[in-house]
C-alpha cells in the first residue's frame, strides 16, 4: 500500500454503540421506538463523545463539535430540510396531495400504486441526482396514497426511499456518482454502464416484491376519486424539473411558489394561510435539522479521536488477494458510512484507500467506483438515523426503525454487490490495456 493507515481507536466509535444501545434497545425493550427520542439519544452519544480523549482539552473538543456541526453539507441539509418540510406542507394545503392521490388512484389499480411510485422515483432520482430531493418530491404523495388505500405507511415510505437511492447511486450529476469517479480516476459514463448491470436486477426484484406485497391487501377503490389538475401542476412542475437536473435549491421553492400562486387563486387559503401552512412545514423540521447538526458534530469527534482510523487500519490489514481487496473496499465504505451517515463523506474518506487498494490488485477504476458507491448507498439507505430514513419518517409522521423492513431495494442492492463481487461480474478484462493507453488511473 502507498499510505500508511493510522490503527486509530476504538474507543472513539464507543459514542455510535451508545446510541443504537439507548435507540434501538430501548425500543426492543420496551416494543415501542418512540419510547427514546431521536434528538435525545444523539445528544447523549455527543456528550459521550466529549468525554473520551482526556490528552485534549474540553474546549478544544467543543471547538471540533461545533466545526463538525457547521460543515456546508450539514447546514445545505438542513436548508433542504425546511425548503421539504414547506412543500409538503403548502401543497397540502392547497389540496394538492389530495388531488395527485385521486388522480394515482383513477389511475392505476391497487395492486400496482406503489410500484408505480417506486418506478416514478427512480426516474426523478436518476434525474435529480439527490435522493433527499426525490423524496421531499414524491413522499407527500406516497403518503397520501397509504392513507387512502390502508396499505402500511412503512410499506409505500420504504418503496419511496427504495427509488430515491437508485438515482443517488446511479444518477450523472449524483454527488455520490462524482466522488466515486473521481477518487478512482475513470470515466461517468463507464462507472455507470458497470453500476446500472449490478444494481438492475435488484431494482426489477423490488417492483416485483412491492407488486406482491400490495396485492395481499383488501384494498376496495369503488368510489369515485375527485381531483383538480390544477393541483396537480406542482407536483408535476417538480418531476419535470427532476428530469431536467434541476437543482434541488431551484426546484422546491418553485414547488412552493406555484403551490401558493393556486393556493391562493383557487381560495384554498389566503397570504396568511400560506404563510402560515409554510411556518407548519419548516417547524416540522426543526427535529430534524437539529438532529443533523448535533450527528455532524459527532461525526467530527469520532474522527478527530481516531475512529475512523480505526475502521480503515481494520479492514485493510485483512486484505489478502483481489476478491478479498473488493469486499475489503466494500466493507470499508460500508464503516465508514455507518460511522459518518453520509454516503458522500464515505466514499470521500474511503475513496483515496479505496485507489490504493485497487491499483495493488488490479481492480479496475470502474469497477471500485462501483464498489464504493452501491455499498455506501445501500448502507445509508438502511441505517435508521441516516438523513433519507429520518426525512421519510419525519414526514410519514412514523418510527425509523419501522421502515427497515420494508427497505426492499437498498437490502437488494447490497446483496446484488456481494453476488457481482463474489461471481466477478461483470467481466472487465481491458484495465491492463487501459493503463498502459493511458486511459484510466
Amino acid at each position: 500500500m502507498e499510505k500508511e493507515i493510522k490503527k486509530g481507536n476504538a474507543l472513539a466509535l464507543l459514542p455510535l454503540g451508545v446510541f443504537l444501545l439507548l435507540f434501538l434497545g430501548t425500543g426492543i425493550i420496551t416494543g415501542d421506538f418512540y419510547k427514546m427520542p431521536v434528538l435525545v439519544a444523539f445528544i447523549i452519544s455527543a456528550g459521550v463523545a466529549l468525554m473520551l480523549n482526556k490528552k485534549e482539552s474540553f474546549s478544544t473538543k467543543i471547538d471540533v463539535f461545533c466545526k463538525g456541526a457547521g460543515k456546508p453539507d450539514i447546514i445545505l441539509m438542513c436548508m433542504i430540510f425546511l425548503l421539504a418540510g414547506t412543500f409538503g406542507s403548502v401543497s397540502k394545503a392547497m389540496g394538492g396531495v389530495d388531488s395527485t392521490v385521486n388522480l394515482s388512484l383513477s389511475i392505476l389499480p391497487p395492486n400496482l400504486i406503489v410500484v408505480g411510485l417506486f418506478v416514478i422515483g427512480c426516474f426523478i432520482s436518476v434525474s435529480m441526482g439527490t435522493s433527499m430531493g426525490t423524496i421531499a418530491a414524491i413522499a407527500p404523495v406516497g403518503i397520501g396514497i397509504a392513507e387512502k388505500t390502508g396499505i402500511p405507511m412503512a410499506l409505500v415510505i420504504g418503496a419511496v426511499i427504495g427509488g430515491a437511492m437508485f438515482g443517488d447511486n446511479l444518477s450523472m450529476i449524483s454527488d455520490t456518482t462524482i466522488t466515486a469517479v473521481r477518487t478512482q480516476g475513470c470515466e461517468l459514463k463507464d462507472k455507470f454502464k458497470v453500476n446500472f448491470l449490478i444494481v438492475l436486477p435488484a431494482a426489477i426484484i423490488t417492483a416485483i416484491i412491492l407488486g406482491i406485497n400490495t396485492s395481499g391487501y383488501d384494498v376496495v377503490l369503488s368510489e369515485n376519486y375527485s381531483y383538480e389538475i390544477i393541483k396537480v401542476v406542482p407536483y408535476i412542475m417538480v418531476l419535470a424539473g427532476a428530469l431536467f437536473g434541476m437543482n434541488v435549491f431551484a426546484l422546491l421553492p418553485m414547488g412552493i411558489f406555484v403551490s401558493a400562486i393556486i393556493g391562493i387563486s383557487t381560495n384554498s387559503f389566503d397570504v396568511f394561510g400560506f404563510i402560515d401552512s409554510a411556518s407548519q412545514g419548516m417547524s416540522g423540521m426543526y427535529e430534524l435539522c437539529m438532529m443533523s447538526i448535533v450527528i455532524g458534530g459527532i461525526v467530527e469527534l469520532i474522527k478527530f479521536n481516531g475512529g475512523i482510523d480505526f475502521v480503515l487500519h481494520f479492514i485493510t490489514s485483512r486484505i489478502k488477494n483481489k476478491k478479498g481487496a473488493e469486499f475489503g473496499i466494500a466493507a470499508l465504505v460500508a464503516l465508514v458510512d455507518l460511522c459518518t451517515a453520509n454516503n458522500t463523506i464515505a466514499i470521500v474518506m474511503a475513496g483515496p484507500l479505496a485507489k490504493d487498494i485497487a491499483q495493488e490488485f488490479d481492480i479496475d477504476p470502474r469497477r471500485s467506483a462501483s464498489i464504493l458507491d452501491i455499498f455506501s448507498s445501500c448502507c445509508q439507505g438502511m441505517i435508521p438515523y441516516g438523513a433519507q430514513i429520518l426525512t421519510a419518517a419525519g414526514l410519514a409522521a412514523i418510527s425509523p426503525v419501522e421502515i427497515l423492513r420494508y427497505l426492499h431495494y437498498p437490502i437488494l442492492m447490497g446483496l446484488f454487490g456481494i453476488l457481482a463481487i463474489a461471481f466477478g461480474f461483470p467481466k472487465l478484462s481491458d484495465i491492463k490495456e487501459k493503463r498502459k493507453e493511458g486511459k484510466i488511473a
